[in-house]
């Protein structure tokens, strides 16, 4: 939707007159200026005295956890620390939006991880709507309340992290949020609550919970989570979804194993 700014459109205005920042995957800091001195440089552009720019520096460098580094120089500083460098000098001056250009990329896991924690609590604490680009399908389910899966310059579904993972409306999305298993088949008997897939490539029929009415006949594709099936040497007590196949590989990921059927 349109944003507001005392009454003209958003769109009306310069980009560089816009109430938004960045934070870039590279960090970009200024490294001839302090730690202090990144944060107080966007300030004073924009017309806010130097006293006045230092106490609110401090203050966001309290609230990313870097009071004590101020007089030190960005190269001083670690990966984690100059993302949340980047962070607090894109807050300061309490833009509408904040545009995040996949700025976790160049950590390791574990940090990542962390920072994902830490952008969530700033978003919470600022009110600020973060914009958050990113490949990672996890990073962007954690981290967002909202998310837009694209292509080719083009949504193809946007909702809830658990509207487009559990319900993806094409073949697209769901092979791209998470991994699905994806097979083939036609429509041979449709309810309101549910739907019957005859998959001749697997010689079974599936039967899924859907409230969309999808008439008979119709090719779809029916998208398995791994998460969904459960493994068993003999047969199970019920009647429908038992696909019968041999192990021929096993992936360990620690918390997790990866069976290839």
């Amino acid at each position: 939707g349109e944003i507001l700014l005392e009454g003209a459109a958003l769109q009306d205005l310069p980009p560089y007159k816009r109430p938004i920042n960045t934070v870039f995957q590279s960090y970009a800091l200024f490294p001839h200026l302090t730690v202090r001195q990144n944060i107080t440089f966007g300030l004073e552009m924009k017309g806010i005295d130097r006293k006045q720019a230092n106490v609110r520096a401090d203050e966001m460098l309290e609230l990313v956890h870097l009071a004590q580094y101020g007089d030190r120089s960005p190269s001083q500083l670690s990966g984690g620390q100059q993302q949340r460098l980047a962070l607090a000098r894109a807050l300061a001056p309490a833009p509408k939006v904040l545009l995040l250009d996949e700025p976790l990329s160049a950590l390791d896991l574990k940090l990542r991880t962390e920072m994902q924690i830490e952008l969530k609590r700033l978003q919470t604490e600022t009110g600020i709507t973060f914009v958050f680009v990113t490949h990672d399908q996890e990073e962007a389910m954690t981290l967002s309340t909202r998310m837009a899966m694209m292509d080719a310059g083009k949504f193809q579904q946007i909702g809830t992290p658990t509207e487009v993972y559990e319900y993806p409306e094409s073949r697209l999305v769901a092979n791209f949020i998470g991994s699905a298993n994806m097979f083939e088949g036609r429509v041979s008997q449709s309810g309101p609550d549910h739907v019957v897939v005859t998959s001749k490539e697997l010689g079974v029929e599936f039967n899924t919970e859907h409230t969309n009415s999808i008439i008979e006949g119709t090719k779809v594709w029916i998208a398995v989570r791994p998460e969904k099936i459960t493994l068993s040497k003999t047969p199970l007590d019920v009647t429908t979804n038992q696909l019968k196949g041999v192990v021929v590989d096993i992936g360990y990921h620690g918390k997790t194993s990866t069976y290839r059927i």
